[in-house]
């Protein structure tokens, strides 16, 4: 007789964010050790990604930015690459310079009662520009065009990471199991009974009750939404999400959630979803092979990319 399977669950906070692990495994220390190495995974990745540390391979990129080039880990590389790929198909919306923005332009606390004017906006978001990223594959290095720019990969950091830690339980025999980094969920096999996971869409009114359920085995969700922080300025409502292009918040869009095999992907997209507003944001969805997308305007009025049906 096999013994029966056995769910081990963690959650924790890395990458400053909570990250929950749920493995199947076929007993409790089996999984213990399995998410174990699945944290030291995420912790190694956010060494090299985080902007909180002067030593991680980010900050010496921008702390070299119109000086020099830094030579950086392939892994690095890889993914700066790809970010520029999604910068080029968002038209922008997606942008990893956005570490230059101005933060004291936008503290979004109760405090806030006007918007910046164009002005400011745009001269804060001036350093922002993607094709100023110089990639040297051959040697390994990244260059950042000019002074005072800055990358970050708040946009696409922990959709990698739950990425790599799932690749890593699968090498390590863990056949179904979830990584959830902060909302960026990435999901394999089934559950212990055979079914297929399923992930509650949040109802931006009332975010503890979901108003959709989707299977979603062997896929990654992530969600992007002003509901969690927002303004309100002149009864018109503003998220936290920042356009690059002019530094001003965007509305029209509370949440938008993107389903795809891989975190790093969905992760990547739902912000410039946001950005992009309905219509352009899923015209661009529905040119994507395998991506689909759930949208829910200010107005609670739900739209989704073609190959996709909420109940």
């Amino acid at each position: 007789m096999m013994a029966k399977p056995v769910s081990v669950n963690r959650v924790l906070k890395l990458m400053g964010n909570r990250f929950e692990f749920t493995v199947i495994a076929e007993n409790m220390e089996e999984g213990n050790i399995a998410i174990d190495a699945a944290i030291a995974e995420v912790k190694r990745i956010e060494y090299l990604l985080t902007t909180f540390s002067d030593h991680s391979q980010t900050s010496l990129i921008n702390e070299n930015a119109g000086l020099k080039a830094v030579k950086v880990d392939a892994e690095v590389i890889g993914l700066i690459e790809r970010s520029i790929k999604i910068s080029e198909i968002t038209d922008g919306a997606f942008d990893i310079t956005y570490g230059s923005i101005d933060k004291r332009l936008w503290n979004f606390d109760q405090n806030m009662t006007s918007l910046p004017d164009e002005a400011t906006a745009l001269a804060s978001v001036g350093l922002i520009d993607y094709r100023n990223v110089v990639l040297d594959k051959a040697c390994s290095t990244v260059f950042l065009k000019n002074k005072g720019m800055r990358i970050g990969f708040g946009g696409i950091g922990k959709g990698y990471a739950a990425d790599k830690a799932k690749l890593l339980l699968q090498q390590m025999g863990i056949n179904s199991g979830i990584v959830n980094a902060a909302g960026d969920l990435v999901t394999w096999g089934t559950q212990p009974n055979g079914y297929p996971w399923t992930v509650g869409i949040a109802d931006p009114e009332q975010t503890n009750r979901p108003f959709s359920s989707l299977k979603i085995s062997n896929m990654a969700i992530a969600t992007s939404g002003s509901y969690e922080k927002y303004v309100t300025i002149g009864g018109k409502r503003y998220s936290h999400t920042i356009d690059p292009k002019t530094g001003l918040p965007v509305s029209g869009v509370k949440s938008v959630s993107i389903i795809c095999p891989s975190a790093e992907l969905a992760d990547a997209l739902a912000t410039p979803v946001v950005v992009m507003g309905v219509k352009v944001g899923l015209e661009l969805i529905n040119q994507i092979k395998q991506v689909a997308c759930i949208v829910i305007d200010d107005h609670d009025k739900i739209f989704t990319s073609d190959n996709i049906n909420v109940i």
